[in-house]
């Protein structure tokens, strides 16, 4: 479980901590997409670790082996992660995506927020189709926005409870 919150702002990550984090950061991501094509035993020991944060030393003790064979199993699968991904290339087409994506609702809002001023009558109309676009992209974070100019920044992430 991630017990943490993490601001995304176009591919540079803000936290506060030591640099660990960011690529602890991108692992998960390859972890959501790749894993599958990891071994059972290599998912569930970087699952432990990165979801569950148990220490390699809980891991070790819990799989029956070494701290060291523990570390160099999460140091395997983070090569085979990246080595998938730079072979398929879906975190680059997801990013692509992401900023399309937030470019669009950017545009979605300035209109709404445009025809709103020049045609109150359309409020209410306007307000629900707010509503349901704000329903459709609940499950992609929480979109940060720059209050000057509109615009969609960033997004945090944070377990769903």
């Amino acid at each position: 479980m991630l017990d943490r919150a993490v601001f995304i702002r176009y591919n540079i990550v803000s936290y506060v901590g030591g640099g660990e984090m960011k690529d602890d950061l991108n692992f998960l991501r390859l972890w959501d997409l790749y894993s599958p094509l990891l071994t059972n035993t290599q998912r569930e020991i970087t699952d432990l670790y990165f979801n569950y944060d148990l220490s390699l030393g809980e891991i070790a003790e819990q799989k029956g082996v070494s701290r060291q064979s523990v570390s160099d199993c999460l140091q395997k699968c983070r090569k085979q992660l990246e080595s998938y991904d730079k072979k398929l290339g879906f975190i680059k087409a997801l990013d692509e995506l992401s900023g399309e994506y937030s470019a669009y609702m950017t545009q979605v809002k300035r209109w709404c927020e445009r025809v709103k001023r020049e045609k109150p009558e359309m409020a209410d109309e306007l307000k629900g189709l707010e509503k349901v676009l704000s329903s459709v992209h609940q499950d992609f974070g929480v979109e940060t926005e720059d209050t000057e100019n509109g615009e969609i920044i960033g997004k945090v992430f944070r377990e769903k409870e």
